[in-house]
């Protein structure tokens, strides 16, 4: 049977951001020296108020437990930590906010056993703000509005909270997709590793588009003519920096594609090398693309593979960057979208949305291989993964 992705629309038709509660303390009494604090967000379906989840994470076993809750308003899908670990960030992924079409940011001090208390909240100046990060200088926050089309940089104070939207840049264009496509959506920005440029993927208009980052941190230029074109109808969704080359790759939604991009690290120009799918050759279903990662070494990439619920396994040729598809790893769930290494990348832990899981693959640091294991952990609609150890 054919499967279709509902449209954001379609979720977040009923969504609102109302007044929070913090509720779920972590306690120090389970904690070990090989535990890892991991934050989930969520989407917040059927009146559930408990939308950030604290899981401990055991690095010596990979075993999972939930140690904690957070009501942190209507759907905090996507997350993003301050680089100094003091500050956890997440978009309200609605349509509306208090009669207008945006959704919200949040931002929550994080306390010394990992708890969260709300600092305050700011309109993502755009319907259905679907991913945040933060510039990593700590100066401000960026988001990529979904609905909205546009991408906002939200400036923040000393002690974490967020101030109004410094700068909004509105996305134009459209695609061949006429249910995907029919106007701008944004689906990142982040910044590069040298915090001189933001990259911003637009599913809507199947371009990476390039803003510098103004030297006080509180505005974006666009460099248009900086910008990557991708095969028309590809829907740029994600995208994740080489660690040592000057590359790009970027995660195409709509096509399950992975493009390699030349990045000029002093001009920020992008140059499309290669594209290669993350599907067997012989998957005859539907799929969309939804996450990738590189671990450290670089030697490996991962995508999220919706529908054919899996996670392709690439090699990275050391001196190019070109890659090569290995495998696809069942994620053991249905429609996996954020994923991640934890902080020793003996592991990689899946998040899949419709079934309600976080699974996690024991992973050789050599190889890259990916190898299932009994540890996993039933959480509703995990979004999000996000350690704080990784902050920065």
């Amino acid at each position: 049977m054919t499967r279709h992705e509902p449209s954001r629309r379609e979720f977040l038709a009923t969504s609102a951001i109302g007044l929070l509660g913090i509720t779920g303390i972590a306690r120090r009494s389970w904690w070990n020296d090989d535990s890892e604090l991991l934050y989930v967000g969520t989407y917040t379906e059927a009146g559930r108020t408990d939308g950030i989840y604290l899981v401990q994470f055991d690095t010596r076993t990979g075993a999972l437990r939930q140690i904690g809750a957070v009501n942190a308003g209507a759907n905090p899908s996507f997350l993003a930590l301050h680089p100094n670990g003091r500050v956890l960030y997440a978009v309200n992924e609605v349509e509306e906010r208090e009669g207008k079409k945006a959704g919200g940011v949040s931002a929550f001090g994080i306390g010394a056993n990992g708890e969260l208390t709300r600092i305050n909240e700011q309109s993502s100046e755009g319907g259905a703000p679907c991913y945040v990060s933060v510039d990593r200088r700590g100066r401000s926050v960026l988001v990529a509005n979904y609905l909205g089309g546009n991408v906002a940089l939200l400036p923040i104070r000393a002690n974490g909270a967020l101030v109004t939207a410094a700068h909004v840049d509105q996305h134009t264009g459209k695609g061949p997709n006429a249910e995907r496509q029919e106007g701008p959506h944004a689906h990142c920005v982040m910044p590069d590793p040298a915090n001189r440029f933001a990259l911003a993927a637009d599913l809507g208009n199947d371009r990476v588009i390039v803003y510098r980052i103004a030297a006080d941190g509180r505005s974006l230029t666009h460099l248009e003519k900086n910008d990557a074109a991708m095969r028309a109808g590809a829907g740029p969704r994600h995208i994740a920096f080489h660690p040592r080359l000057p590359l790009v790759y970027v995660a195409n939604e709509l096509d399950s594609t992975v493009t390699t991009l030349q990045f000029d690290r002093a001009k920020g120009t992008l140059e499309t090398l290669d594209s290669r799918s993350t599907l067997p050759a012989d998957w005859k279903g539907t799929s969309f693309v939804a996450d990738i990662h590189l671990p450290s070494s670089g030697n490996a990439l991962y995508v999220s593979n919706r529908g054919h619920n899996s996670i392709a396994v690439f090699s990275v040729a050391p001196r190019t960057g070109a890659l090569a598809l290995r495998d696809t790893v069942s994620t053991q769930g249905d429609w996996p979208r954020n994923f991640g290494l934890d902080p020793t990348e003996r592991w990689l832990l899946v998040a899949n949305q419709r079934s309600g899981s976080i699974i996690v693959f024991a992973r050789d640091r050599a190889s890259g291989r990916l190898t299932a294991t009994n540890q996993r952990i039933e959480l509703p609609s995990p979004v999000c993964l996000r350690f704080r150890s990784q902050a920065g």
